[in-house]
């Protein structure tokens, strides 16, 4: 009967220490495009299950009416994720791929559209700055365990536009395929 007990604590101590070496990428840097835009990012580890993205991209706006020409403007975005990524050590217990923070997160997005520059094909376009706080959901997968993964999130927060101190509901909807350059 002992044996069993050593046994049974032996595979529960196992089961823990291999649980705790399950965690989120060390840092990672990696390049993502989606349907309006492209980004750069860095994800850095806090904790096992938590990290920081931070990244800089370029988001694209179309506009255009029946009578008049179709209006495009690129513009620079900042970003800053503290992102949990609460499933990540199922993941791996179910054999699943965890390479490049490849799980479930929650977060808290803060985004800033500074109006510094906007790249259109209108003569002095302009948007306002402005800041968002979006909690959102969202998962993150590696294709085929490559470099290459995908980015499905969702969220509705807060717009603050920053000149005319204005509040507004805002809605984020991420769909984004991405390339880690490096691993840490």
């Amino acid at each position: 009967m002992k044996k069993n007990n050593y046994f049974f604590l032996a595979l529960l101590f196992c089961q823990l220490v291999g649980a705790q070496n399950t965690s989120v990428e060390k840092s990672i840097y990696s390049i993502e495009t989606g349907i309006l835009g492209v980004w750069v990012n860095n994800e850095h580890r806090l904790s096992n299950e938590i990290s920081l993205k931070s990244e800089f991209g370029m988001i694209a706006g179309f506009r255009g009416c029946s009578d008049c020409e179709t209006q495009y403007a690129l513009a620079p975005e900042f970003t800053l994720e503290p992102r949990w990524y609460y499933n990540i050590e199922k993941r791996e217990t179910k054999g699943k791929i965890i390479k490049n923070n490849s799980a479930n997160f929650a977060t808290l997005s803060f985004r800033y559209y500074p109006d510094w520059f906007v790249i259109s094909n209108i003569p002095n376009t302009h948007i306002q700055n402005q800041i968002t706080i979006i909690p959102k959901w969202g998962i993150k997968r590696t294709i085929f365990n490559s470099n290459f993964n995908y980015e499905l999130g969702i969220g509705i927060g807060k717009i603050y536009y920053i000149d005319s101190s204005q509040w507004d509901t805002t809605a984020d909807l991420t769909i984004r395929i991405g390339y880690t350059f490096k691993r840490k």
